[in-house]
């Protein structure tokens, strides 16, 4: 079940990175989180209403914590890359 999260989590982004690359010139760095909120939250309450996860709450907390994880690691590669190593 839980690869099923990661799915679904990455279909999302998927939608929203392609809305906001359509509609939305450029997005400053400061409104990532935003978005991710809203990944997570969409994502949670697909996940509760295909029933992959019965607590609408649970749904929601862990596509949030998916999508926030994706986003430190995304943050870290940055870094490193800006910082040569």
């Amino acid at each position: 079940m839980e690869i099923t999260y990661i799915i679904i989590v990455g279909i999302v982004a998927y939608i929203f990175g392609a809305i906001n690359k359509i509609f939305v010139d450029d997005v400053p760095n400061k409104f990532i989180p935003i978005q991710n909120v809203g990944i997570g939250l969409v994502s949670g309450i697909i996940c509760y209403f295909t029933k992959i996860e019965p607590n609408l709450l649970q749904a929601i907390v862990l596509c949030f914590m998916a999508t926030m994880g994706a986003g430190g690691i995304s943050d870290l590669i940055k870094i490193f890359k800006k910082e040569g190593n």
